[in-house]
């Protein structure tokens, strides 16, 4: 009888070991998916020079710094709900947003707040303005991304690298953009590089780049921005109508 009820603890043991297993491979799977969406649909929250990356400061530094002007437009990186929006020592004035991906973003250090705890924000909206209350040296965003939420330990902090795209110190970026990062910068330069005639490169200070989304077309693209197709591809030098996701475009 004894020997038969430790093999059914055993047993018992076991397939909790295997449940445990699988739920946190299910998590893990979970969590990656989420991570792969976000990647897909993030915007970069502010125009500035990236002054500091994920980690530093001995690792304490569970952010990233974006340097800017004054008054620099603060945006949401994706749709959400402003969970909190208050003046905090540390932060200063700071927003954090809680996103469909089960994310939250935090934006510190701004100059005034645009929005209020409850509200609900698309992408690109404007939530605040650049500043450096709180405990700041200079005029930047601090911007974080949580799995799930935020803690006062931030034990969930993700690198926002990796959603936004890879950006070293110095390099500049832009807000409104997806995963601007040096990809995009260096394909920008390569098409300066490719004008070559005055007139062309006096045109070329007055677009703008986009990048191509899935489902984009030539023809959806110019028509979006009142463009004849033929024109976007010869401002781009494309010789056909095939576009790929993330690839750049100049547009006016």
């Amino acid at each position: 009888m004894l020997d038969y009820i430790k093999r059914f603890l055993i047993a018992i043991i076991m397939a909790l070991c295997v449940s445990l297993l699988f739920l946190g491979v299910r998590t893990t799977e979970a969590e990656s998916l989420q991570t792969m969406n976000a990647k897909e649909h993030w915007i970069w929250p502010a125009d500035g020079v990236i002054s500091d990356t994920f980690g530093t400061r001995n690792g304490k530094h569970k952010g990233i710094d974006i340097a800017g002007k004054w008054g620099t437009p603060i945006l949401s990186v994706e749709e959400g709900e402003v969970i909190k929006s208050y003046y905090s020592n540390t932060y200063g004035n700071v927003v954090f947003i809680k996103h469909p991906s089960n994310f939250v973003t935090v934006y510190a250090h701004l100059s005034s707040r645009a929005v209020t705890t409850g509200e609900k924000v698309k992408q690109g909206d404007v939530i605040g303005h650049m500043g450096k209350t709180g405990h700041s040296t200079g005029t930047h965003l601090h911007f974080e991304s949580h799995q799930q939420e935020w803690r006062y330990d931030k034990k969930f902090a993700i690198d926002p690298e990796i959603l936004l795209g890879k950006a070293d110190v110095g390099e500049a970026v832009k807000g409104g953009v997806a995963g601007i990062g040096k990809e995009v910068l260096e394909v920008s330069s390569q098409i300066h590089q490719q004008v070559t005639q005055p007139s062309q490169q006096l045109a070329l200070s007055n677009k703008k780049l986009y990048q191509v989304k899935k489902g984009d077309t030539l023809y959806s693209i110019a028509k979006s921005i009142h463009m004849p197709v033929s024109d976007l591809k010869e401002i781009n030098g494309l010789t056909s109508d095939v576009i790929q996701p993330n690839q750049i475009l100049i547009i006016k």
